[in-house]
């Protein structure tokens, strides 16, 4: 019997998933890396949450949790190949509340009721931004550590609830740092541009594709130095910050998108920088 016993225990573990994950308990707006040790005999495709699928590339894939999720149980599952065969198998996780505190703000009218025309632009805007988030590229342009995109206090932190004009109005999507007008700003990796653009809500604004599904963004800029379809380099120059947009002052807007979806920038910058990323 206790032959039987560790046969099974040893089949057990050839076909069951070798992985590492940075935290299986998820705080909303968060993100989670899933490692899995290398297997010839097997490949991994993708991990299924939450209704999408997430591209594993390198044997690594990031999991982006919404802000807008609600603490509770989760499953992540997992598609890959072993021996030819398709398989999945099941992660369980949790989302975790993430404690985010309210932000009271006072902005023009017209950037809280919109007219028509505006409503309209604004909508065009969040298509085309989305079209851009939602491409995964299976280019990665990174090889070393995240940046920041200027050295100034951080003046507002991601995921604080946004009240404008007394109304409550979605929540906090970047991180905003201190930045009088015309200050220098940098990219915070390598990448390819994909966006420059004067937008309603956020103003003179960059997209940086750093490749896989992982985006950086650059709000309220006065001046652009880069165009689309540029690759930069990290620390590169890509403008000069600004009061364009929805704005109370003069600062930068810095947010990122995993997969399409807007999570934590510093906490994402953090997670690649302390498990992939080297100098």
């Amino acid at each position: 019997m206790r032959f039987i016993f560790l046969t099974l225990v040893l089949i057990q573990s050839l076909f069951a998933l070798n992985y590492e994950i940075s935290s299986s308990k998820i705080a909303n707006g968060k993100t989670a890396l899933l490692q899995f040790k290398h297997n010839i005999n097997k490949v991994y495709e993708d991990v299924e949450l939450f209704d999408r699928k997430f591209k594993v590339f390198d044997n690594r894939v990031l999991l982006p949790i919404s802000y807008y999720e609600k603490p509770k149980k989760i499953i992540a599952t997992v598609h890959y190949r072993d021996y030819g065969k398709e398989k999945v198998q099941k992660i369980n996780l949790e989302v975790v509340d993430g404690g985010y505190a309210q932000e009271k703000i006072q902005v023009q009218k017209s950037k809280v009721k919109l007219s028509k025309k505006d409503k309209k632009r604004a909508a065009k805007e969040y298509k085309e931004a989305n079209e851009i988030y939602t491409t995964i590229s299976k280019k990665n342009y990174l090889k070393s550590k995240f940046i920041m995109p200027l050295n100034s206090k951080i003046t507002s932190s991601f995921g604080k609830a946004r009240v404008y004009n007394h109304t409550l109005n979605g929540y906090h999507s970047g991180t905003d740092f201190r930045a009088k007008v015309g200050t220098p700003l940098v990219a915070c990796n390598n990448g390819v541009v994909v966006l420059v653009k004067d937008r309603f809500y956020s103003g003179g604004s960059v997209i940086i594709d750093h490749g896989q599904g992982v985006y950086s963004c650059y709000y309220h800029m006065s001046k652009f130095d880069v165009k689309v379809g540029e690759h930069v380099k990290k620390n590169q120059r890509i403008g000069l910050s600004g009061v364009s947009g929805r704005v109370t002052g003069p600062h930068l807007h810095f947010s990122a998108r995993v997969g399409g979806i807007q999570v934590d920038p510093l906490q994402l910058i953090n997670l690649l920088n302390k498990n992939i990323l080297k100098d």
